[in-house]
């Protein structure tokens, strides 16, 4: 029997979340696994996402899972993660020694890890190293027929997005699950909202404001703030990979992915042009390479319509995380919490909240069981592109249109040889002094 990959878009659009467990349901179980089934788990990257939102979030959405293999770049990290899971599904009253299944012989560090953990014997590969490693690890799970959470952003730069995207299409034809870690899609209140808008109650979108404001992280991985002796540059650049542009994408593409992708939903398309700036003014020592801690960006989409995000992550600033549009008929507020409209076609949402980042792993894990494919990875891939373009822009200052972006630009950060040694870091970025690539 064929299976019928569906995309997160048409799946959002088609079916309300109340209806996600009956349309599962109904579907034969091409893949041989019933709803008794355990379903084997392995998790690439056993840091915070992966030691507690992945595999702790996983378990809450469904425990007859098994996590049966784990890889981490760093043996460290790999060595501490079976306590940070337990304490984590401590928090959660999960039956960890049911879950839990990961022998020493399971167990895998070094940069080839993934191969070994993708090698193992599980239905369900969990992504959440730093991005720059997604488009690769991505290839070899598809390539090795497993089905894959993947975790935002899905790479750095426009060669790494094209690579993920021509994955993403492997992945569909093989009929294989394929969910990403941008929950927000999956919030009651914003899906309530997005159903609205697609209605018309809003009218002709004219002109918006994302918004995210917060703090540096600055207490992120304490213990490794400061460079040891020891570590090479390589090694330093990826533990302290959050703010390293190369690893990382830079705190626009790493985090404020979740606002871009809220509009990129609401708007039902990608921006077609881009123009923006911003500066590194307080995260400016050794523990934080080569970020920056604010930018702007005015994305304009094909319809017209200007939407500016502002972001930035300083210490001591006024908190902010929303998103307005403004349209013909009225004006659209939200944020992770809350939706609204007001004007002609009002609208507040007071329903149901279940956790989104549980949510998309009780939807990988059904899918898995019915045989139902999801792919969400064209999805992902353009909002992580729409964050990479924007920094491109900002970094340069230079207006770039998408087009230009997706099929000229030849900007690669992945490092040709992974190995620790030496490896120089890039000067910080300077608007109309860095160039464009």
């Amino acid at each position: 029997m064929k299976i019928e990959p569906v995309s997160r878009r048409h799946f959002m659009k088609t079916t309300g979340a109340a209806g996600l467990a009956s349309l599962l349901a109904s579907v034969p179980n091409v893949h041989g696994k019933s709803a008794s089934d355990k379903i084997r788990v392995g998790v690439i990257g056993m840091g915070g996402r992966g030691c507690r939102a992945g595999i702790t979030d996983c378990a809450t959405a469904d425990s007859n899972i098994e996590l049966v293999a784990m890889g981490d770049l760093f043996k460290d990290h790999l060595d501490a993660a079976k306590n940070t899971i337990k304490a984590s599904f401590a928090r959660r009253d999960l039956p960890f020694d049911k879950i839990y299944k990961v022998g020493k012989d399971a167990m895998f560090h070094g940069f080839d890890a993934y191969k070994k953990v993708i090698a193992s014997d599980v239905d369900l590969i969990i992504l959440a190293t730093p991005p720059v490693f997604r488009p690769a690890h991505f290839k070899a799970a598809v390539e090795a027929g497993k089905h894959v959470f993947v975790e935002k952003p899905v790479a750095v730069d426009p060669v790494g997005v094209k690579d993920f995207m021509e994955t993403s299409r492997l992945a569909e034809a093989k009929g294989l699950t394929v969910v990403a870690g941008t929950q927000m899609r999956r919030a009651r209140h914003l899906m309530a909202l997005e159903e609205r808008v697609r209605e018309g109650a809003l009218g002709d979108p004219m002109s918006g404001q994302s918004t995210r404001l917060g703090g540096a992280l600055s207490n992120w991985r304490e213990s490794e703030a400061v460079r040891r002796p020891e570590w090479s540059d390589m090694e330093w650049q990826l533990r302290r990979w959050l703010f390293t542009t190369w690893s990382s994408g830079d705190f626009i593409v790493e985090q404020h992915i979740h606002n871009l992708d809220i509009v990129n939903w609401i708007m039902r398309s990608h921006p077609v042009q881009v123009i923006g700036t911003g500066g590194r003014q307080s995260r400016t020592g050794e523990a934080y390479p080569n970020v920056w801690d604010n930018i702007s960006v005015e994305y304009q989409y094909p319809n017209g319509a200007r939407i500016t995000h502002l972001g930035a992550q300083m210490d001591g600033i006024s908190p902010r995380n929303d998103f307005l549009l403004f349209g013909t008929e009225g004006r659209l507020n939200s944020s992770f919490i809350n939706a609204s409209i007001e004007g002609k076609n009002p609208f507040q949402y007071d329903g149901p909240t279940p956790n989104p980042a549980v949510e998309q792993y009780r939807d990988t894990l059904n899918s898995i069981r019915s045989g139902k494919a999801i792919n969400e990875g064209v999805d992902v891939a353009q909002s992580t592109m729409t964050a990479v373009i924007g920094r491109m822009a900002a970094y340069t200052g230079r207006a770039l249109k998408w087009d230009w972006a997706m099929n000229a630009s030849k900007l690669d950060l992945t490092p040709k040889h992974w190995e620790f040694g030496d490896y120089p870091l890039a000067e910080v970025a300077v608007p109309g002094v860095t160039k464009l690539v």
